[in-house]
């Protein structure tokens, strides 16, 4: 099945006009399919079925992402890879394994490796080229309950990134069961604590940082802002994966600050749902491989005495 190829009929040309345009014209896949609120936030734009489970993708970076933009502006963020591996696993799974709209999607654990010298901002977009493999797939009563998926991205035929995810498709009435009251309970909103600065979490503007301090060198608290148009690009009721993985990533730059960390590698279970309500304390350690020029870092988050994610993330000090 291939997604978003417009075809249109030729229009006439007419005296004194130019030539008519191309009858396939490139857009974004249908936000709904990724959901995504927002176009601006869809990074796919076409899907085709290559043989049995294996797909061929093709895919967006924009040039000056508000979000997904390393701080001096001239790279694409590791988490821009890991939002792109999340957004191929939903569109597969409406697309072409028949997931109706409006079922929840669980994500237990989710893994992305980055070649930094592939993330750099070149003069236009940057287009991709996007191989999936879904494996490990169990259907229930005729409709696909889980499956694994293992991503590629390439840029001009380099490997940029890579990554693989295994997921639980949940129809809206098994996920009111098991949300219960949590599901619709209404939340007033709270005043946000400072966050950390900036610079010490590894961003460049406040709205983007999601920890505050403790008074602990080595722990912090979650504090996102849910009014954010990327990372909480609609409204849900926990904290979003991404969000939980950016968290990790400020974590390991603030524990390595006053030098730069870059994220390469991470590797997220998730244990549980994370909820807006109580907080939730995000912790790191350094583990053996660490060196003067990178850093093997483990971070948990933890929710009323439970581990609700565990991260490992590898990257570069300068």
């Amino acid at each position: 099945m291939t997604v978003l190829t417009h075809q249109t009929a030729a229009p006439t040309k007419a005296p004194g006009r130019p030539a008519a345009l191309p009858a396939q014209l490139t857009t974004t896949v249908p936000r709904e399919y990724v959901h995504r609120a927002s176009l601006a936030e869809v990074f796919l734009t076409g899907c085709r079925r290559r043989e049995g489970t294996q797909f061929a993708l093709t895919g967006q970076w924009p040039r000056a992402h508000t979000f997904f933009t390393s701080g001096d502006g001239l790279s694409h963020t590791p988490m821009q890879a890991a939002e792109t591996i999340r957004q191929v696993g939903l569109l597969l799974a409406h697309t072409q394994f028949g997931v109706p709209l409006g079922h929840q999607f669980l994500l237990h654990d989710m893994e992305y490796s980055t070649d930094p010298d592939q993330l750099l901002i070149g003069p236009r977009p940057t287009h991709l080229d996007l191989e999936a493999d879904c494996t490990d797939l169990v259907w229930k009563k005729n409709r696909l309950a889980r499956f694994a998926m293992h991503v590629r991205i390439r840029r001009q035929g380099h490997l940029a990134a890579s990554g693989s995810g295994h997921f639980t498709c949940i129809a809206p009435a098994t996920y009111r069961r098991l949300r219960g009251e949590t599901h619709t309970a209404h939340r007033p909103p709270h005043p946000r604590p400072a966050p950390l600065t900036p610079q010490l979490a590894g961003r460049t503007h406040p709205r983007d940082v999601v920890l505050t301090g403790t008074g602990r060198p080595t722990s912090w608290l979650l504090n996102a802002d849910t009014r954010h148009p990327v990372l909480f690009d609609h409204v849900g009721d926990h904290i979003p994966a991404m969000v939980l993985i950016e968290a990790a990533q400020q974590a390991a730059c603030a524990l390595t600050a006053p030098r730069t960390f870059t994220p390469a590698t991470a590797t997220t279970i998730f244990h549980r749902y994370t909820e807006h309500d109580p907080p939730c304390q995000i912790d790191a350690t350094p583990t053996p491989g660490t060196t003067k020029e990178a850093a093997h870092i483990t971070i948990t988050g933890s929710q009323n005495g439970h581990q609700v994610f565990s991260t490992q993330l590898t990257g570069r000090l300068s």
